[in-house]
């Protein structure tokens, strides 16, 4: 049995296919059964039960997977240790975050760790499902560490640093009836709104996997009020762009949201909703070093907005 053997078999036993280990190893899916034969061989057992269709962990392989992964940690800390006294940190570090963040300055960030750890190779990702794309590749090992947003119950395996919190504000186009035209030449004179009040409306969002759709998709739900969703777009910033339209409200994070010709901000009452920036990694498996020493710095690049 050998490191590079556990690492094979920690990837299929993550993506429960040889085929998506094998692209999350940079390798060919043939390298991949090769060393789990071998395993299997050296431990005279079975660890997948496979068909045509799916692979699945055999009894043997849960118990295996647990101390795969200690193994695998401690010699990555091992590692790291002695190439840190000897040459400084080294290593590979994965990190998610989210499109546009602008409560972590993540060029700044990034390029102070690298000025600190220059022999750490980063590697930075978004994930077209959102944050809830990133808490998945946080679980799968696809990712060392990820900036998102989600609501408590969705943050199952993963250890959480919260870092800031904004308030929901809703979005409406200047015309809107909710709205009193005089009030938008007064700063303090806008009117607020409930959820109760737009739930009728037709809204432009993002797509479902993201945290602050999950969020507010949730509150409507809860008042027994299911939204109609009329727009999806990617980017938080367009939204109002689509507002501005005509083409439905929206109830987002404020998240320094440019002051929109034609569309205005209106704070929510009767409900305290608000959205969370956390840092996650994987629950149950210990950091390594590089990213013990990323979430050092993270804390000092974050906006003051709690």
């Amino acid at each position: 049995m050998d490191s590079r053997q556990l690492e094979y078999f920690v990837a299929v036993a993550e993506e429960l296919s040889f085929t998506r280990a094998a692209q999350r190893l940079f390798t060919v899916q043939s390298t991949v059964s090769a060393a789990v034969r071998a395993l299997e061989t050296d431990l005279k057992t079975t660890l997948f039960d496979r068909s045509t269709r799916r692979v699945m962990l055999s009894t043997a392989g849960q118990a295996l997977l647990p101390e795969a992964k200690a193994a695998l940690e401690a010699l990555d800390r091992a590692r790291a240790a002695v190439e840190e006294a000897s040459t400084g940190l080294r290593g590979n570090l994965r990190i998610g975050t989210l499109a546009r963040l602008s409560m972590v300055d993540m060029a700044e960030l990034l390029g102070a760790f690298h000025r600190k750890y220059p022999l750490v190779e980063v590697h930075v990702a978004t994930s077209p499902t959102g944050s809830t794309g990133l808490a998945d590749d946080i679980r799968h090992g696809r990712l060392d560490v990820a900036l998102l947003g989600l609501p408590q119950p969705e943050l199952n395996g993963l250890d959480i640093r919260d870092l800031a919190s904004v308030p929901f504000v809703a979005l409406l186009p200047a015309s809107h009836p909710l709205l009193d035209p005089a009030s938008h030449t007064k700063p303090y004179g806008m009117p607020s709104v409930r959820l109760e009040e737009l739930a009728g409306e037709r809204f432009v969002d993002m797509p479902p996997g993201f945290g602050n759709r999950k969020m507010v998709d949730r509150a409507f739900d809860a008042i027994g009020r299911p939204r109609r969703i009329q727009v999806e777009v990617p980017e938080l910033m367009t939204i109002p762009d689509y507002v501005r339209a005509g083409l439905g409200v929206a109830v987002v994070p404020d998240i320094e949201l440019a002051e929109e010709p034609d569309v205005a901000k209106v704070p929510i009452t009767g409900t305290e909703l608000t959205w969370t920036l956390s840092v996650a990694t994987a629950a149950g498996r210990r950091p390594s070093r590089a990213v013990t020493a990323l979430l050092d710095l993270i804390g000092e690049n974050t906006r003051p907005y709690f």
